[in-house]
């Protein structure tokens, strides 16, 4: 399992992706047969490939593949400790009172020598530290407790195996640091622990992370429950080998990261995962950041990254080094840069994404796939990008000021022109085989530096007008084998495949409705495009190859076509195709 991991993470650097056949090295891949593919057609134009291109999907995008491939996390269950065995320490102000041996009172700082459960309650102006045995497990109740500390952590773990902090029921608590730490500090957060974390309770629980961060762990950092705030000059909480939120209230408000797992040295930990709860980031950096994977399948999760500061700063709403996994939940994303970006691949399985962004709606340097769920993204400069595209289930709705879903990588030119443009086709690929889509794109609907398949689901296109952009546009070939293609826009790509279009030059405004009929006057289809247009497109089963189709816009000017015709599409700068097969004019 680890061997796996480790290969894919190298892959990210080392595979290229000029490749006909998109196979993720390490990665669990489909058969033939389930793969979406574009075979046993090519495209007409002498510019693009004549190599049939399939994706297989990686399957490892599943959040529960992920979460397999991951190390264990570390949690202190409820049902691990009795309540009926706490040891009272009370907490004086400027110093503390308690009759335990393992409890030492140094002026204002207390010290838990031992395993156990200990109930702190009252205020201290110092700190409270553990140094237990090594295999210890340590319960810290906190009932009612006040803790600033002005040199350092308020908290501090420095040796045990497992400790919890389980806040009261009903009760109100809080800690504060110091507002400075040495830049060689060995803790440097208000709770700062060098063991397993686990919190946990009904009470609420506000930590202000003055000098630094607010919560951090060395090893596995884990929410059970509770009502946590949390403010900090750096990241809110971090969990260096794993950070888990599996329900309770977090409210973060950093400078830096929000939720952060930075361990980068084993390929199996360094990993955000929300299973529930209701948790509200707002950060000047990234709101959540993973060095591998960032797993969401449950809760609600809100976050803010960077406002007020420029795309280039690059604050990003969930940043992930391996794999972003999100299949439940209900995610809102706000971000300077892009909104759910991975260096490796970003899988959407079930929940409800809506992002505005200030580069990329959703963006992955491999591949981004959407299997079912509800993704918006409200607004964008790139809606979705990835090198390799495939889009089987959910509902999509893309709003993008330049490219809608663009399918490119490092290894070819973006924006490449119609039916190839003159540049070459270099293996990225775009899919789409089920769901509903639909774009709107200032620059191209749908883009790819290699090639468009389109086998299933409701596909709508909008936009633009003109630009030199196009709605449907790749370097290589473009082909529609199913589904119902409905495109209003200026220009295309050259069109090819077992399923028959229709293709007018007609023009229309924002909110206009387009009805397309057969000879016998029977309606094959109807839709409305949210944006002016200059020139339809509509591919369905529907459709009969050398039928003749009028395609009328809101019920007054109408146009003739025979289907499989490409015809010019105006527009100033759209260019156009025309003929049989999309042969130039």
């Amino acid at each position: 399992m680890l061997r796996r991991r480790l290969t894919r993470r190298i892959s990210l650097a080392a595979i290229p992706l000029t490749l006909t056949a998109v196979v993720l090295a390490g990665c669990a891949v489909q058969s033939a047969d389930a793969a979406s593919t574009s075979s046993g057609t090519t495209s007409t134009s002498t510019e693009s490939s004549e190599t049939a291109t399939a994706v297989v999907v990686d399957s490892d995008l599943d959040a529960d593949a992920v979460l397999a491939a991951n190390a264990d996390y570390t949690v202190v269950n409820d049902d691990e400790w009795s309540e009926s065995d706490a040891v009272d320490v009370t907490l004086t102000g400027s110093s503390a009172a308690s009759d335990s041996d393992a409890v030492e009172i140094d002026g204002s700082t207390v010290t838990i020598t031992s395993a156990g459960v200990y109930r702190l309650s009252g205020a201290l102006d110092g700190s409270v530290v553990v140094a237990a045995e090594d295999d210890a497990q340590v319960v810290l109740i906190l009932d009612d407790a006040d803790i600033s500390a002005s040199d350092g952590p308020a908290i501090t773990v420095q040796t045990a195996d497992d400790v919890a902090l389980v806040l009261a029921d009903g009760s109100s608590n809080a800690v504060s640091d110091t507002d400075a730490y040495a830049d060689d500090a060995d803790a440097n957060a208000a709770i700062y622990s060098d063991a397993d974390l686990t919190i946990s309770g009904t009470g609420s629980l506000t930590v202000s992370g003055n000098g630094n961060d607010g919560i951090t762990s060395t090893d596995d950092l884990v929410v059970l429950s509770g009502d946590i705030t949390v403010e900090a000059v750096d990241d809110g909480l971090r969990g260096k080998d794993a950070l888990v939120v599996r329900d309770g209230t977090v409210t973060v408000d950093a400078g830096g990261d929000a939720l952060k797992s930075d361990q980068a040295d084993d390929a199996a930990q360094g990993f955000v995962l929300i299973e529930g709860g209701a948790v509200s980031l707002t950060s000047g950096d990234d709101g959540i950041a993973a060095a591998t994977d960032v797993v969401i399948t449950g809760g609600t999760v809100d976050i803010t990254a960077g406002a007020g500061t420029a795309a280039d700063a690059g604050a990003k709403g969930v940043a992930a080094g391996v794999v972003a996994a999100l299949d439940g939940g209900e995610v809102a994303i706000d971000a300077a840069d892009d909104a759910l970006h991975s260096d490796g691949s970003v899988g959407l399985g079930g929940a409800t994404v809506t992002v505005d962004a200030g580069d990329d709606g959703v963006h992955a340097e491999q591949t981004l796939e959407i299997r079912d769920g509800v993704v918006t993204v409200a607004s964008s400069v790139e809606g979705l990008e990835a090198a390799d595209i495939a889009l089987s289930g959910g509902t999509v709705d893309v709003t993008a000021s330049d490219d809608g879903v663009n399918a490119a990588s490092g290894t070819g030119t973006q924006g490449g022109g119609m039916g190839g443009g003159g540049e070459a086709d270099s293996g990225e690929t775009l899919v789409i085989s089920g769901g509903t889509v639909g774009v709107t794109g200032g620059g191209d609907g749908l883009d790819s530096n290699g090639t468009i398949t389109i086998t299933g689901g409701v596909v709508s296109v909008s936009g633009p007008t003109g630009g030199g952009e196009g709605a449907i546009d790749a370097n290589g070939a473009v082909t529609l084998d199913g589904g119902t293609v409905q495109v209003g826009g200026s220009s295309t790509g050259t069109l090819s495949g077992a399923q028959a279009f229709v293709s007018a030059s007609v023009s229309g405004s924002t909110g206009d409705t387009v009805e397309i009929a057969d000879a016998a006057g029977t309606v094959v289809g109807t839709f409305e495009l949210p944006a002016s247009f200059a020139s339809v497109i509509f591919s369905d089963a529907a459709i009969v190859d050398g039928g003749t189709y009028t395609i009328t816009v809101n019920g007054g000017s109408s146009v003739s076509a025979t289907a499989g015709e490409q015809v010019a599409t105006g527009g100033p700068g759209g260019g156009g195709m025309a003929g049989p097969g999309g042969g130039r004019p």
